[in-house]
């Protein structure tokens, strides 16, 4: 009976023991790197994003900062995504699994995958397709919270629009695209003067490393505080009228290479570097010229009976015992049946979607076979397609973009900044 209860004893201990170190071990996998506001950052998620960021780098040969440097700018974006996710949760925006869904078949789609192939493509390196899956989620909801809060914080007058585009007439340099590297050296809340002088002299440094050869994305994803820190400071290709106009006085006519700055803003102090320059690609887009006859269901007409109209129409026309057009004005609903259903000419996805994606499987002359859109059922004819040149025919369009993304990338700064300002968030600091 003693050697039993001895044994029992002996079990209970190691089971005890045991327990404590898996919760040891649970403890030290998923602590709290953060907190914000109401909601944690988990110190496996700023794992995951630090272990993506040095995968990345090591496959496109970049070289990366201290880990001390690169743990802060991760600490910042998953504080700046939580407290968007926060602000996303009380406007009520979601990103359903059927639009997740969506949104990477489309990606997949955008690098010629199937999805399963893009599924794969991403687990072969060495990500957990589950969690990247729901950071594009976290990206999703991001981009709507972001475009919800700053716009309403963005005029554009006609005035802007018309100025622009008597600038953009006038301009020899407007095919000249800069691909921009660009460093903020943030100020604090409220800065005082020697804050500012603090800023210039780190700004100063940075211009003399670079200028010294340096490199310039590592020092970004280091000392940037600007939104695309973690992506090495590159702003993409701009032409000068894209650029924010305190860059664009500084980089015109500036060769490759050429380092600017420090230019000094609201948020800091900016330092630019020309990386690239090439000439204006010419952007062309898909126009299509089609007609189409709409049958809309109702009480009367059910689903399929206004389906099986619209394919007795076809037979008709196919069978040369009707018109396409004669049919449109008599049966078809809405504004175009007086011009025999004459939908002119137009970039095909402005359309609804089941109707984009009709007109895409389409050859010119052909009909389509009665389809289901969110206006009701339609048969289309195809009548030409086109390029044309969209730099000529949206100018106005562009213009407006060109001021409004100018403006957004500033307020977006700003609002990012008040709303961390307005948070409480604690990072905890790392164990030795």
């Amino acid at each position: 009976m003693k050697n039993i209860v001895k044994v029992l004893m002996l079990t209970s201990t190691i089971c005890a023991s045991l327990s404590i170190n898996v919760q040891a071990k649970e403890e030290q996998l998923d602590k709290v790197a953060a907190i914000v506001n109401s909601g944690v950052v988990l110190e496996s998620e700023v794992q995951d994003l630090l272990t993506n960021i040095k995968t990345q780098a090591e496959k496109n040969n970049q070289s990366l900062p201290s880990d001390k440097a690169l743990r802060t700018q991760v600490m910042d974006k998953l504080v700046n995504n939580s407290l968007i996710m926060q602000i996303g949760e009380r406007m009520g925006i979601q990103v359903s699994d059927a639009q997740l869904d969506q949104t990477i078949t489309n990606m997949a789609q955008e690098n010629k995958l199937t999805l399963e192939q893009f599924r794969q493509a991403i687990i072969s390196e060495g990500e957990d397709y589950e969690k990247y899956r729901e950071n594009v989620r976290v990206e999703l909801v991001s981009g709507e919270v972001r475009r919800n809060s700053v716009r309403r914080r963005i005029y554009v007058s006609p005035q802007e629009v018309t100025n622009l585009l008597d600038l953009m007439k006038a301009q020899t340099t407007n095919d000249i695209e800069y691909n921009l590297g660009h460093i903020l050296i943030e100020f604090p809340s409220d800065p005082t003067q020697a804050d500012i002088t603090a800023s210039k002299k780190r700004a100063d440094k940075v211009i003399e490393l670079l200028n010294n050869g340096s490199n310039f994305k590592k020092i970004a994803i280091a000392s940037s505080g600007g939104a695309n820190a973690l992506e090495g400071g590159d702003l993409g290709w701009k032409n000068i009228n894209e650029m924010p106009t305190l860059f664009s006085e500084l980089i015109a006519g500036k060769d490759k290479g050429i380092v600017v700055g420090p230019i000094r803003t609201g948020l800091g102090f900016s330092i630019v570097k020309v990386l690239d320059i090439r000439g204006r690609q010419i952007v062309e887009v898909e126009e299509v010229k089609s007609s189409h006859i709409l049958v809309k269901p109702s009480i009367i007409l059910s689903e399929a009976k206004a389906e099986a109209q619209l394919q007795e129409m076809l037979d008709k026309i196919n069978a040369g015992d009707a018109n396409f057009a004669d049919l449109a004005k008599e049966f078809s609903e809405g504004p175009t049946s007086v011009r025999g259903g004459d939908l002119g000419w137009a970039d095909p996805t402005s359309y609804d979607p089941a109707f984009t994606e009709a007109l895409a499987s389409m050859k010119v002359g052909e009909y389509h076979k009665p389809f289901r859109s969110s206006f009701g059922w339609h048969i289309i004819q195809l009548n030409d397609r086109r390029m044309v040149d969209a730099t000529s025919q949206m100018n106005q369009n562009r213009a407006y973009q060109i001021l409004h993304n100018r403006k957004f990338g500033v307020e977006s700064a700003r609002w990012i900044k008040e709303t961390r300002d307005e948070a409480y968030i604690e990072v905890f600091e790392q164990d030795k």
